[in-house]
């Protein structure tokens, strides 16, 4: 089966370093995530990037502890991003998030 909609996709870019809680930052976002019963959402691990301070971040193969940048993508309706967004204020200590409308096609059964 095959469903049409539209969502908003987030995507929230921070490092690998990034903790809430004792805790890695993406692991409790993503927590968050399922709990609130979002549609979907992904932490996808960078190779390279620089944010608003001009750090420099890349994976060589003698530095292992790079802080990689992380994206975590989550996808669902504007209301309910609406509603999560004051506990992702809470999280952040750094960073940056985007919102964007998208078209989600959906396969499997309903």
């Amino acid at each position: 089966m095959k469903q049409v909609g539209e969502k908003v996709l987030m995507r929230i870019f921070i490092g690998e370093e990034d903790r809430f809680e004792r805790k890695p930052l993406y692991e409790a976002l993503m927590e968050l995530f399922l709990a609130e019963g979002f549609a979907g959402a992904t932490v996808i691990r960078a190779v390279c990037g620089f944010g608003g301070h001009r750090a420099y971040h890349t994976q060589k193969l003698l530095d292992l502890s790079a802080d990689l940048p992380l994206i975590v993508e989550a996808v669902d309706t504007q209301e309910k991003i609406d509603q999560v967004m004051p506990k992702i204020d809470e999280m952040m200590k750094g960073g940056m998030i985007t919102l964007e409308k998208a078209t989600v096609i959906r396969y499997g059964e309903k």
